[in-house]
């Protein structure tokens, strides 16, 4: 048995070949036990693992089952704040879970396969209002309807198939185009995040194909027009 400290004690366990292997637990800043179980080759694998708010209370735990998560836990930003809240299967999100923008507001809400966005959902913008309703297939937008912030009908998605819409975190307009089986196909516009307009012209396979691409100086002046050509510059 053997311990390793910070000031306070950070972990106590059994150990091979100088890797954490065997039973262990491992302490937080303020003593509190983050982990309890098994070790493998230096990586938690099956047992509790426990993380706490400021206050020290408990704030959520999942389980870890042959280095995997499973169950119901949380991922955060390096901010602090919640990025997703939800079940996880073999260590990807899987069922229903949220998603949340940096600022702590609702993004996403729905279901999950194999840590992308599958089955039944809803988008919404950073100041709440609805941005789209509908079904997703492995992490693209597949049938369902788009709004303005106002809440006015804007598109629809068939199949994966449709005219659409994809905004920033700042709700901003980041694309507005045609889509073919949940990918940028056709004609097209995308936008830098300040506003500005980056490209315009046809998309293959969610790249830009042919068309032009607009870059600014740091006065907001167009510097330079770059071409594309069949995906190549």
């Amino acid at each position: 048995m053997k311990k390793r400290y910070y000031k306070e004690l950070k972990f106590e366990g059994e150990y091979l070949n100088g890797e954490r292997n065997g039973e262990g637990k491992e302490f937080n800043l303020t003593s509190q036990i983050e982990f309890e179980g098994t070790y493998l080759n230096g990586g938690k694998w099956n047992g509790k693992f426990k993380m706490y708010n400021l206050a020290g209370e408990l704030d959520f735990e999942i389980d870890y089952k042959d280095g995997k998560r499973n169950g119901e836990g949380k991922e955060y930003y390096d901010n602090g704040e919640i990025e997703y809240e939800g079940w996880y299967l073999n260590g990807e999100r899987n069922g229903e879970g949220k998603g949340y923008y940096k600022n702590g507001n609702l993004e996403y809400e729905g279901k999950y396969l194999k840590g992308k966005r599958n089955g039944e959902g809803k988008e919404y913008f950073n100041d709440g209002n609805l941005k789209f309703e509908g079904e997703y297939l492995k992490g693209k937008r597949w049938n369902g309807k788009g709004y303005t912030k106002d809440g006015i009908f804007d598109f629809e998605i068939k199949d994966g198939n449709g005219k659409g819409k994809e905004y920033h975190d700042n709700d901003l307009l980041k694309f507005e185009g045609e889509y073919l089986n949940g990918e940028r196909n056709g004609e097209g516009k995308g936008y830098y995040k300040y506003g500005k307009l980056k490209f315009e012209g046809e998309y293959k396979n969610d790249k830009k194909w042919n068309g032009k691409k607009y870059e600014y100086n740091r006065y907001g002046k167009l510097s330079y027009i770059i071409k594309y050509l069949n995906g190549n510059r």
